[in-house]
């Protein structure tokens, strides 16, 4: 079983940067596919950004490519969400999420509690 908890989210103004961090146990962060995911409200969850397990593959949604990054420290067991440039339409709950062995956007089976994001115009 796979836990996972995020932190690092909160109240940003447009232009602004935050890290969200995911701290996972019960597996190595090394040996899983971890992603993120926001939703926001009235609206349907969507996929962020996903990084391979061997950290050699990742994948970013349109709307983030280029202003954030999926990183993870293996020591500490933990991944991170390096938002840059964040924009009122990037509020939303951020999830983290992992899965054994698929690299993908869909069907992660563990999930965080998330975290708010709110970014003022």
């Amino acid at each position: 079983q796979v836990q996972l908890v995020e932190s690092g989210g909160g109240l940003v103004q447009a232009g602004g940067s935050l890290r969200l961090s995911c701290a996972v146990s019960g597996r190595t962060v090394s040996s899983v596919v971890m992603g993120w995911f926001r939703q926001a409200p009235g609206k349907e969850r969507e996929f962020v950004a996903a990084q391979s397990w061997s950290e050699d593959r990742t994948n970013y949604a349109d709307s983030v490519k280029g202003r954030f990054t999926i990183s993870r420290d293996n020591p500490r067991n933990t991944v991170y969400l390096q938002m840059n440039s964040l924009k009122p339409e990037d509020t939303a709950v951020y999830y983290c999420a992992a899965h054994p062995h698929h690299f993908g956007t869909s069907d992660y089976p563990y999930w965080g509690q998330g975290t708010q994001v709110t970014v003022s115009s």
